[in-house]
């Protein structure tokens, strides 16, 4: 069980035609037997790190995050014929960047550190845990924790709006609309 190996597999795995585009496995479909942990750790604010050593190849954190599974409360890296448990300090990632689909601005796109790129909608929600961090689902049920400098940016465009929590920072994408949290 090493990072080369499973490199291997998921390039089988993943082998697309030239030219296509390539999608996400469905890691959800499958079921190998559990084989250990790995030294890899994604640290809080995105980066990943193999014993000890920074992932340099951004390629790599992709093809790496495409296989990413949380069971429970633990993170897994999961192939057709092997699952590796693997440590994530917070959230496996980072919402880095987002901007308005339409003139309009009613429909917010939103990337994270490894370049999944989504509309912030009721499938890909905004979540306040219960210590006011932000959080957005990603896919399946992984999230990407909120960067200071994106909700600095979208306090900016909020709304104060009241509610039955107090008042609270508000703004709307593709018809929801989500809270930044309660101002005191």
């Amino acid at each position: 069980m090493s990072l080369e190996n499973i490199s291997a597999q998921l390039n089988m795995a993943h082998n697309t035609k030239p030219g296509s585009k390539r999608t996400l496995p469905p890691v959800d479909q499958w079921n190998p037997p559990y084989c250990g942990e790995i030294n890899l750790q994604i640290k809080a604010n995105g980066d990943w790190f193999y014993e000890g050593t920074v992932f340099k190849r951004l390629a790599l954190v992709k093809l790496l995050a495409s296989v990413l599974k949380l069971e429970d409360d633990d993170y897994f890296l999961v192939t057709p014929v092997e699952k590796i448990k693997i440590s994530v300090d917070d959230a496996p990632f980072v919402l880095t960047q987002w901007h308005w689909q339409d003139k309009m601005q009613t429909t917010m796109v939103v990337a994270n550190n490894v370049g999944d790129e989504f509309i912030l909608d009721a499938n890909h929600p905004l979540i306040i845990n219960e210590f006011g961090e932000l959080y957005v689902t990603v896919r399946r049920n992984l999230l990407a924790k909120v960067h200071r400098n994106i909700y600095y940016q979208w306090v900016d465009l909020a709304e104060e709006i009241k509610t039955t929590k107090g008042t609270e920072l508000i703004f709307t994408s593709a018809d929801c609309q989500f809270s930044l949290g309660v101002i005191e």
